[in-house]
């Protein structure tokens, strides 16, 4: 096995079945795997698995006590935009951009800790980092933690079921790893504290920022529009946490071969290039995987890259001090590059 394959935690079904392909679990081995992963009774090591699923589950009574007591449709409005807009183009900026693919660099740690905290925290970056640097060594591929082929159910339980790192690293792989999530400015356990909690963050400076980050933008939507707003916009934020577990399922077109030329220019996965993603989030997720490592993925004019356009600003006014731009690439490598192919197809046809 390489390294890559050995990073995530092999889910008790396996990565592969015994011809060598990626194996598809049925409905109970995920949902017995799910069970037991989030089980923390049975092993504390199971805290990291099991914390998105906990927030979730904080933010549920919110979301009752919102519809039984403050509902309206401004509200119900603003629940959408904040869970849809600013919740899923955070998730591009920081933990796509920044935490996993470094595509730009902020100019000084406190505008790193703003960013990362800009919304209601309900992902650690420790489970979407590592997960996402297999994904694209091995998309839609076995290993991948969260390959599309596989189905819907395995994509939306994968960041329980696939997503968490290998407990039994070595010492000098271990320190490998964790220098994935280092730039984050995570507080990363020493190999011994990792043996023992089975993470790359430490459990107390994950639940300490979690409380920090809550206590903030509770008071903060209470200011501004009191229970109501507060109750709504953090219900928005569980819904797109929800909602974002099926993303790789429908952005790698549902495990079937949709690509569309002229638009999707990457075919070495299934990914594909999506308007409500793209205009929501930045997300052109076929572009991404063509230039993973680009801070813009809205490469064409009808294009909106938001992500891109937060950063970009931040670039201006000097919170960002670098950061890399594929569009150009992008530009040469396929679009002219296919205008003077198809250019010269209809000169020798003429001939």
């Amino acid at each position: 096995m390489t390294f890559i394959e050995e990073v995530l935690q092999s889910p008790s079904y396996g990565w592969t079945d015994e011809q060598g392909k990626a194996y598809k679990p049925t409905r109970r081995e995920i949902l017995s795997e799910f069970f037991s992963r989030i089980n923390v009774v049975k092993s504390k090591r199971n805290w990291i698995s099991a914390i998105g699923w906990f927030w979730v589950l904080c933010i549920m009574p919110m979301f009752v006590i919102f519809l039984t007591n403050f509902f309206s449709w401004w509200l119900v409005l603003a629940l959408f935009v904040y869970g849809m807009l600013i919740m899923s183009t955070h998730g591009t900026i920081w933990y796509h951009r920044y935490a996993t693919h470094k595509a730009y660099e902020f100019s000084h740690p406190i505008w790193r800790f703003i960013t990362q905290n800009l919304v209601v925290k309900l992902i650690p970056e420790e489970m979407y980092t590592l997960s996402h640097h297999v994904h694209h060594a091995k998309s839609d591929e076995a290993y991948d933690p969260y390959n599309s082929r596989l189905g819907l159910m395995y994509c939306f339980f994968a960041d329980t079921n696939h997503q968490g790192v290998s407990k039994t690293l070595s010492d000098k792989d271990y320190h490998k790893v964790a220098g994935m999530i280092s730039h984050t400015g995570v507080v990363t356990n020493s190999y011994k504290q990792y043996q023992k909690w089975g993470s790359i963050a430490n459990p107390y400076y994950t639940l300490g920022l979690w409380l920090l980050n809550w206590s903030f933008w509770y008071g903060a939507f209470f200011l501004i529009g009191g229970h109501g707003l507060a109750l709504a916009l953090f219900s928005g934020a569980m819904l797109w946490v929800v909602g974002v577990r099926a993303f790789n399922y429908t952005g790698h077109g549902h495990g079937e071969d949709k690509h569309v030329d002229g638009v999707d220019f990457d075919r070495t996965n299934l990914s594909v290039n999506q308007w409500r993603p793209g205009y929501l989030s930045g997300e052109w997720h076929n572009n991404h995987h063509l230039y993973p490592g680009s801070a813009r993925s809205g490469f064409l004019p009808y294009q909106l890259d938001l992500a891109w356009v937060y950063i970009y600003v931040l670039s201006k006014i000097g919170m960002v001090s670098k950061y890399r731009d594929s569009k150009k690439l992008f530009y040469k490598q396929h679009i002219h590059k296919s205008k003077s192919t198809s250019a010269k197809k209809t000169a020798a046809a003429t001939r």
